[in-house]
């Protein structure tokens, strides 16, 4: 890989060379390489682009890296990878993609990522998503994440994307099971005239099934944002959607909640907050010795950490 490759690597997956273990490691629009561990299997798609993950049976504490890396102009591409996590699993998987553009076409990575979670498995799917380059040409990244939990399951999703990413498109589904929980914690920035759109839809059917949707953004410039998410409760279960937002300058921020009570024992709850940064908080930090620019990154910070 060169410097470039190597920064977008670390970017978004906090990596600085090949991992240990099970990975997978995609190269402006090919795969580069990859490699299994005892446990998890990656296995290259005969007809479709992308990778299958087995991971067996009561595998813990391994980890999979699954960075896509697009550092030429011009490249679109469509990724499908597929997660089949064994019975009483409990794992951690790292992905996202990193796009540097320096040329005036687009580039662009679509990425539909389905994981199939058997009775009691466990997940951490970590998802960071980064643009640079100085060339003209847009960065786009769809990413679809279809998520089925069987009995007792849970996952956990991060996603992040901060800066960088010119127009996306963020879907994400879940179908969850008895006792099984889904949760999700997503942060994206925008800025200059950038769009993101995130999309939710969560269906609980099985019995004490649960959800916990969270969504943390900030728009600035004239960059636009928007906010949609569905919920049905089909069954005795919990569910809950969070959108909070920061809108600067000429922004425009968007939440659009939907939940359906199908059940007389489902219990959903829908929160939305949409505002400008508190003026007591910049004055604060303005006593101390901060510019308003600098008062304003640090609120920035610590609102996204």
């Amino acid at each position: 890989m060169d410097a470039i490759q190597k920064t977008l690597l670390q970017q978004v997956s906090d990596l600085h060379e090949v991992p240990k273990g099970a990975y997978s490691i995609r190269i402006n629009g090919r795969l580069d390489s990859k490699g299994s561990s005892e446990n998890i299997e990656i296995v290259t798609k005969d007809n479709l682009p992308g990778i299958d993950i087995y991971v067996k049976p009561g595998t813990k504490n391994e980890s999979v890296h699954i960075p896509v890396i697009i550092a030429q102009t011009g490249i679109k591409e469509l990724v499908y990878n597929d997660f089949h996590i064994g019975e009483d699993s409990d794992i951690v998987i790292v992905a996202g993609c990193g796009i540097h553009n320096s040329g005036d076409q687009t580039s662009e990575h679509s990425g539909i990522h389905r994981f199939f979670l058997e009775k009691n498995a466990r997940v951490k799917y970590v998802e960071k998503h980064y643009g640079e380059g100085e060339g003209t040409g847009e960065r786009i990244m769809n990413p679809t994440t279809e998520v089925t939990l069987g009995e007792g399951a849970y996952l956990e999703m991060e996603t992040t994307q901060i800066r960088g990413i010119d127009n996306t498109i963020r879907v994400t589904k879940g179908t969850v099971g008895k006792d099984a929980s889904f949760i999700v914690r997503e942060k994206i920035l925008t800025h200059g005239k950038q769009f993101a759109e995130t999309g939710f839809d969560v269906k609980l059917e099985g019995e004490n099934s649960s959800t916990h949707v969270v969504s943390r953004s900030v728009a600035q410039d004239e960059s636009r944002q928007l906010f949609r998410s569905h919920i049905d409760g089909d069954n005795l279960c919990e569910g809950r959607s969070e959108c909070d937002a920061i809108i600067m300058d000429s922004a425009v921020v968007s939440a659009i909640p939907e939940i359906n009570a199908n059940h007389p024992d489902a219990s959903l709850v829908h929160e939305a907050a949409i505002g400008r940064i508190a003026g007591e908080q910049l004055i604060k930090l303005m006593t101390l010795g901060l510019t308003q620019k600098e008062a304003e990154e640090q609120i920035i910070n610590g609102f996204l950490k």
